[in-house]
């Protein structure tokens, strides 16, 4: 039986990394599998830090997560305005649409069509959020490292 995920997108989330830098990581699932052992206060937007928990992951992620999605899968970063005037962020990588953070809404819908393209360099001119997004990529190549480490190297007996 496959493992069933919950963030959207995630049944045609199939597209293949398009760079082998983070080993182990071949689909936006692996991705997904990796940052949920990575995700902390720390990579929490500050203005929701206080609501994060390791019940709900993913809150206060989306940026960051969305930007390291694109540096590995390639494609677009989109935004959906919130209340608050702030974007939420998700992937396209040419018909595949994923979004590794849409469990923060709970079982609210988010649309996920006629969204505007969002830049990193907007983005990351935020210092705080660019700092995040550094930790939370040298966080998964290491766990890459670490993983990768623990695979090559078995004893046998």
């Amino acid at each position: 039986m496959s493992k069933q995920y919950h963030f959207y997108g995630w049944k045609n989330a199939t597209v293949p990394a398009a760079t082998n830098q983070y080993a182990g990581i071949r689909t936006p699932q692996d991705l997904y599998d990796a940052l949920s052992e990575l995700w902390c206060a720390d990579t929490c937007a500050p203005r929701m830090r206080s609501d994060w928990s390791p019940e709900n992951r993913t809150l206060g992620q989306c940026s960051i997560t969305a930007f390291l999605a694109q540096d590995i899968f390639g494609g677009d970063v989109y935004g959906i305005l919130r209340p608050g005037g702030n974007y939420h962020c998700y992937n396209v990588v040419g018909d595949c649409v994923f979004d590794l953070t849409s469990e923060q809404f709970g079982g609210e819908m988010l649309n996920y069509s006629g969204n505007p393209l969002q830049s990193r360099e907007i983005h990351f001119a935020k210092e705080e959020k660019r700092l995040r997004y550094e930790k939370l990529k040298a966080d998964l190549q290491e766990y890459c490292k670490k993983r990768t480490c623990s695979s090559v190297f078995t004893v046998s007996v």
